[in-house]
């Protein structure tokens, strides 16, 4: 195994002689900045809420159909894994919200410098955590 691993960790340079080459550290070495996770996450919530909204599509098409098409579909999103599904919906929603107006602000070149945007990478977080838990309280306790 150790061949193997020097073999990997040599190569040649521009005059062609042979050198070690560094091998990068793991992922867990790196600590991630919180730009980059919430980079990362407004992706990922982007796809989320197209598939999300397959499932708001499946509602609406019921309502307009049968009543048993309605019951059906008002069954599974007023079940356990129905709450489920719209509570990350609605979170990848604000979310996705919140950052992409911080997006907005960076396109317009304000926010670029390092504590302005670790500030506002944590404001997007809380935001989204308040309003979040928020609305589902009116919805749930309100409504």
């Amino acid at each position: 195994m150790r061949d193997v691993r020097d073999a990997l960790m040599t190569a040649r340079n521009s005059e062609g002689k042979l050198v070690r080459r560094p091998l990068s550290p793991h992922l867990q070495v790196y600590r991630w900045p919180i730009s980059m996770a919430l980079s990362i996450l407004h992706r990922v919530t982007g796809c989320a809420l197209g598939v999300g909204t397959l499932l708001l599509t499946w509602w609406l098409v019921s309502a307009a159909g049968p009543d048993e098409a309605f019951d059906r579909a008002q069954w599974f999103l007023g079940s356990a894994v129905g709450l489920l599904l719209l509570f990350g919906w609605s979170l990848a929603l604000i979310f996705h919200f919140f950052s992409g107006i911080r997006h907005l602000v960076w396109d317009s070149g304000i926010g670029f410098e390092a504590p302005t945007y670790n500030t506002s990478g944590w404001g997007v977080v809380i935001a989204t955590v308040v309003c979040t838990v928020l609305v589902w309280v009116v919805g749930l306790v309100v409504w």
